[in-house]
């Protein structure tokens, strides 16, 4: 194998996949893609309805934990990471959503030149084969395939009706001209099957023999001659190698890998690397630093019929939709586990929705939705989306292959803790609506407890039971190249140093408002498309 290309690409995820198919589109160039895990061959991924699987702990995931969080009772959280071709593409929950148009206008007036709504929607849509065609919101030519699903559970209509009944408005299309009211999700699926940036971007790069897939390596450190990144050192095994790119390294490890490997590489906060012992070599204040996240809490409630996903681990409907997904027939394997949900405003005078609800179409006994069913039941995720509180990435040490220490500092803000009250009482008040009153009971521990208006109660109940939903940017921020906070410039370049970029939800100044996946493909288009630019 070679060891000098144009472009090396760390990292196939979300946009890593994105940046290196659309780099090898250019015949006369040659790109390295480094991805830490395995090739994605494990079944569970391409069926929409096993995520559960694939977010426990396991081969697949990086299996990360938190810093004990002071103002979540001292709790550590998991935080799922892919670790496999696809990146978190390949494991999450497959939910399509770009976020408030207005949350990339905020990216523009905080210095990201080229980054408001309308300079971004054109990647959008760029990336996307949508089953809605082409229309002035989505692309129909695209790598990535969108359906808006198939799941005809009663719960779903329970669910949408509860809103209307509330006085909530509805929303068709939520990636749309309006994100406020609740509504069916788009997602990252395609004939029943996953659609990874792997399957999908990566995919169409099989016959291109500029590309080369390097799996289970992991990126030790950039290296640097000067101020100019000229290769990366890669762990194979007990094996270490050495690879040299001619134009540009482009760093797509995410909010975790991506400050981490830089901070390895001598680049970041001089006192964050002296503190484990790694030389600096280009001062960067604002590594690690921005960590974002949303925050979640779960509402169970007990269902009156055995309409859950509960239902279909019994052997003889186990087998039937597993006959179904294999014919490409619609099914609960076929579609997403969270197909209806919404964006409401905690006080009507916000200019953007700041609650995030996914319905999950079963019940776990643990917080996070980990455990496996034992009775039926659905929940509504709560999410908060505009966090103020900021966390860190950093070293734990100077080993290259240790995990970084994770620590989101949530609910450090005060104000996100009063956003996540007033969302739990909106939740709650959905949950009485006639509607879901006709199918459910009651609602599950800790909630018959906890009284619809005892802030106090609810606060205890936020803190002993809020997890995350995965969705970590913020940690390698753009800005301008003047403010010390920024990373990269609004091209995404490292600033500071030639040949170095970095492309995925790091670069995020602000989180926005929904899930993170479809932000960080268009990350991916647009990184590609200024890299060609520049040549």
């Amino acid at each position: 194998m070679q060891n000098t290309f144009d472009y090396i690409v760390v990292g196939a995820g979300s946009a890593g996949c994105v940046v290196a198919s659309r780099l090898s589109e250019n015949p006369s160039t040659s790109v390295l893609l480094i991805e830490a895990g395995k090739k994605d061959t494990n079944p569970a991924i391409s069926i929409p309805g096993g995520v559960g699987s694939l977010v426990k702990p396991g081969p697949l995931n990086w299996n990360y934990y938190t810093e004990p969080q002071a103002a979540l009772n001292g709790r550590s959280l998991l935080w799922p990471r892919g670790k496999v071709l696809g990146g978190s593409s390949a494991i999450n929950a497959m939910v399509y959503i770009r976020g408030n148009a207005r949350d990339y206008d905020e990216w523009a007036q905080l210095g990201c030149k080229g980054w408001s709504y309308d300079d971004v929607l054109p990647f959008f849509k760029k990336s996307e084969h949508s089953e809605r065609g082409n229309t002035d919101y989505h692309g129909g030519d695209g790598f990535l395939g969108t359906t808006k699903g198939t799941s005809k559970n009663p719960i779903n209509d329970a669910f949408l009706k509860a809103g209307t009944e509330m006085g909530l408005p509805f929303t068709e299309d939520f990636n749309g001209a309006q994100q406020e009211g609740l509504g069916k999700y788009d997602q990252t699926v395609w004939s029943g099957r996953r659609q990874s940036t792997a399957k999908t971007f990566l995919k169409a790069t099989k016959n291109r023999p500029n590309i080369t897939v390097l799996t289970e390596a992991q990126a030790r450190r950039v290296l640097l001659d000067g101020k100019r990144a000229t290769g990366v050192e890669v762990s194979r095994g007990e094996t270490i190698q050495t690879y040299t790119a001619t134009r540009e390294i482009i760093l797509s490890g995410g909010a975790i890998n991506s400050p981490q490997l830089l901070q390895l590489s001598g680049i970041g906060d001089p006192a964050d690397l002296q503190a484990v012992g790694i030389d600096v070599q280009h001062a960067l204040m604002g590594v690690g630093k921005n960590l974002q996240d949303h925050l979640d809490i779960n509402i169970y409630a007990h269902l009156k019929d055995p309409i859950s996903l509960l239902r279909y681990k019994a052997p003889h409907r186990a087998i039937a939709e597993m006959l179904k997904w294999a014919f490409k027939k619609p099914g609960v394997l076929s579609d997403i586990i969270t197909p209806v949900g919404g964006f409401l405003k905690t006080d009507p005078a916000l200019e953007r929705p700041d609650l995030q609800l996914h319905t999950i179409l079963g019940m776990s006994n643990l917080p996070h939705g980990l455990e496996d069913p034992v009775e039926h039941g659905f929940g509504i995720h709560v999410c908060q989306l505009r966090p103020h509180s900021r966390g860190t990435i950093s070293l734990h040490s100077n080993d290259p292959l240790a995990p970084a220490k994770i620590d989101p500092n949530y609910l450090s803000a005060q104000e996100d803790l009063q956003v996540m009250i007033r969302g739990v009482k909106i939740t709650r008040e959905i949950l009485r609506q006639p509607s879901i009153k006709a199918i459910i009971t009651d609602e599950k521990s800790p909630w018959p407890t906890v009284g619809m208006d005892d802030d106090t109660a609810i606060e205890a109940t936020i803190r002993q039971e809020a997890e995350t939903i995965y969705h970590p940017v913020g940690t390698c921020a753009m800005g301008p190249e003047d403010q010390q906070t920024s990373v990269v410039n609004p091209r995404l370049k490292v600033i500071g140093i030639d040949g170095l970029r970095v492309a995925d939800a790091s670069i995020m100044p602000r989180l926005v408002g929904g899930n993170t996946n479809a932000p960080s493909i268009m990350i991916g288009e647009k990184c590609a498309a200024m890299i060609a630019a520049d040549s």
